[in-house]
């Protein structure tokens, strides 16, 4: 374990929380170092390979990963509590989560359109494509299916429903209607 000299924050690198249990830790271990991984020709990285290894094998083993929190709880500030501390979510991380379901429902859209036969989408490929955690991308999943925007297939891919296309169209014409509006407030070179 490194020295409190060059502190790393092994819960944020494999972005866990510091209270989770060992199988969220192998999981994010396993999701981690299969993209970081020196044979994936898209996105190895041995350095971050390397580090996300460092944290698994301090934080899987209950005795290091002890002395390991001690020195964290040093270093990491944990927020007050607050409303916004003990629910953990502002108006960024709303702005952000509507963003991501927005692109989650343009790449089934766009997949559907591609291919009508076919329109389904692998969870693992999704959410590589948003690079988040298992826990982001079931919460994001959640929201779509609940919404109706979103089903599971006869395959066990995701495939955007009627009303989820409904969704991407009523977004691009309000797109397309806030364009318009900036394009005649914005003040002319006199």
């Amino acid at each position: 374990m490194p020295g409190t000299d060059s502190f790393v924050d092994y819960y944020d690198l494999l972005q866990v929380d510091p209270a989770c249990d060992q199988r969220t830790l192998e999981l994010a271990f396993h999701y981690f170092a299969k993209m970081y991984h020196p044979d994936n020709a898209e996105t190895a990285d041995t350095d971050k390979f390397q580090e996300v290894t460092d944290a698994y094998r301090v934080l899987r083993d209950p005795d290091k990963r002890t002395e390991y929190d001690q020195v964290h709880a040093q270093f990491v500030v944990r927020p007050k509590p607050g409303l916004n501390g003990l629910l953990g979510i502002d108006e960024a991380t709303a702005q952000n989560d509507a963003e991501i379901h927005a692109h989650i429902l343009n790449m089934l859209y766009r997949r559907r359109r591609e291919h009508p036969g076919s329109a389904g989408i692998v969870g693992w490929l999704i959410q590589e494509q948003l690079e988040c955690s298992d826990d982001a991308f079931e919460f994001h999943i959640w929201y779509l299916k609940a919404k109706g925007f979103v089903k599971i297939n006869e395959q066990g891919q995701y495939d955007i429903t009627v009303d989820g296309v409904d969704q991407v169209m009523a977004l691009s014409r309000t797109k397309a209607v806030e364009q318009r509006l900036i394009t005649r407030v914005t003040p002319k070179d006199e």
